[in-house]
């Protein structure tokens, strides 16, 4: 009998969870509901056009002004001293932060079905807002990834000579994925989404992202404009997904005026005593 029980509870715990994961991707790719979306996204695109013509004017700028020159002030690469550097630049792997998240969905989604009332619904607010984050690093790592493989710029000494200007477009090899970086748009795009759900953290989250950038260039990894292309492609695709996801009313609301807000979300404390009840014996 109680083997029977088991089996039964086992089962009615299976069902819950694949219902969570199906209704998780079903909200994700619904049509989008919020009636201000229309003027967040003028909002949105008035920003993007702004800041990619502005810093666009940049990165032009720094490859013809900077690059050559700043990667001559840099140690060689291989430095023995370096090493608290490439410790540090591992913080910004796209491969890393990605997983990270990935298995924290995947915690969520196995208490869920734990769970009941008011504890279940806090933890699928802290599912909803993982899925922000983790879309919001994935989706402008891909971008870079495409860009890498088209831009096929040479790193820094790439063939020996320091030349900013040396491309093999489509070639796809570790030498020539110098543009953009992808550290730069990992953690720029991460310490966005972590601002945009908690605005309290903009500026430890700025610090993470900006030491990531300059372990890049001390490592002679990229060039600076290299690491600025890819601190706006961060950007702008974790702005797309905040967006994708104020649209459907997940984690976000719009004010009337457009402006993207987060959801007020439950407090450590509480979150807390949750994952104590979905663990326990």
């Amino acid at each position: 009998m109680s083997s029977q029980s088991g089996t039964g509870v086992q089962s009615n715990y299976l069902s819950r969870f694949f219902t969570l994961v199906v209704l998780s991707v079903t909200q994700l790719v619904r049509p989008p509901s919020h009636s201000q979306r229309a003027e967040a996204a003028r909002r949105a695109a008035r920003h993007v056009w702004l800041a990619t013509a502005g810093i666009g004017v940049v990165i032009i700028a720094m490859m013809y002004m900077l690059d050559v020159r700043e990667i001559g002030l840099m140690p060689p690469r291989g430095t023995a001293s370096l090493w608290p550097v490439r410790i540090l630049t591992d913080f910004g792997k796209s491969a890393y932060v990605l997983w990270l998240l990935a298995a924290m969905l995947f915690v969520v989604a196995l208490a869920s079905p734990r769970l009941h009332g008011a504890s279940r619904s806090l933890l699928l607010g802290l599912g909803t807002r993982l899925q922000f984050l983790f879309f919001a690093v994935l989706v402008p790592v891909l971008t870079g990834e495409v860009l890498k493989w088209m831009v096929g710029r040479g790193r820094p000494f790439v063939g020996g000579e320091a030349n900013a200007f040396k491309f093999a477009h489509f070639d796809g090899s570790e030498a020539y994925a110098s543009f953009p970086s992808g550290h730069a748009i990992t953690s720029f795009a991460l310490a966005f989404a972590v601002s945009a759900i908690w605005p309290r953290a903009r500026i430890a989250m700025a610090v993470y992202a900006v030491l990531i950038a300059l372990s890049r260039l001390v490592l002679l990894a990229h060039h600076p404009s290299d690491v600025v292309a890819g601190a706006l492609i961060g950007v702008i695709g974790a702005m797309a997904v905040r967006y994708w996801f104020a649209a459907r009313r997940l984690g976000f609301a719009i004010r009337r005026d457009g402006a993207i807000v987060p959801l007020t979300g439950p407090s450590l404390g509480r979150f807390k005593r949750v994952a104590r009840e979905a663990f326990a014996p």
